[in-house]
């Protein structure tokens, strides 16, 4: 059987690479570009799975979709849990902790938070003189009053959650890093919510992009930008 990883560029799915890269499993790369105009993956996706989201990966006559759901699979089924701390332990528990938590909570503000920052951009051209002061209004509002105290809250969080800690889960690297490691990223590259203020996760994150493993999810993955 082969294991294919639909890949959507510049997406969570880099992450799926960076844990089967370290887990050594072999696995084919299907890429999918972007529509330029509204940034959404392609149509072709849904031929794989009717909601046309990525990631997404084909193992024999399995699909699966949702990023939790595939980097579970693929640390149970493929990497004999190695990865997933013993069952039972604290590291399991937080282990799977951060599974969820990183699309359950993390992810959805970083999505709100780049959606609501385009908004300046959305109305039709003719529109826009008219329309962005009053946008821009809005998206500062939002944004001071709820999207940056939240944000600061969440990554404040993580930050003391890695004192004393070397990865999420304790001294050792697993799954639960490779799922954090998509909104981290762009908390650093896109958010510039790391450096000196948080450096827990600045350290962490530059032991994860040391690791061989994320070098060759990059070289596998292809060009990858998110900031």
């Amino acid at each position: 059987m082969t294991l294919t990883v639909h890949h959507l560029e510049n997406s969570r799915s880099q992450r799926v690479l960076f844990l089967l890269e370290e887990l050594g499993v072999p696995y084919e790369v299907r890429r999918y570009r972007r529509n330029p105009r509204t940034m959404l993956a392609p149509a072709e996706l849904r031929a794989v799975h009717p909601l046309g989201k990525s990631p997404l990966v084909t193992d024999g006559e399995r699909t699966l979709a949702e990023t939790g759901a595939i980097m579970e699979y693929l640390a149970s089924h493929h990497g004999d849990g190695t990865l997933m701390g013993a069952p039972g332990s604290k590291e399991r528990e937080r282990v799977t902790y951060y599974l969820h938590y990183a699309e359950g909570s993390l992810m959805p503000l970083m999505l709100l938070q780049l959606v609501v920052s385009r908004l300046p951009q959305s109305p039709p051209k003719p529109l826009r003189p008219l329309l962005r002061p009053l946008l821009r209004g809005i998206v500062g509002g939002v944004d001071r009053q709820f999207l940056g105290p939240q944000l600061d809250l969440h990554l404040n969080f993580l930050d003391r959650e890695l004192e004393g800690r070397q990865f999420f889960a304790g001294d050792t690297f697993t799954v639960a890093d490779a799922q954090m490691s998509f909104p981290i990223e762009i908390a650093g590259l896109r958010l510039k919510a790391l450096g000196a203020a948080r450096p827990n996760l600045q350290g962490w994150l530059d032991r994860l992009r040391v690791r061989p493993a994320y070098a060759r999810a990059l070289e596998r993955g292809g060009p990858y930008k998110i900031g």
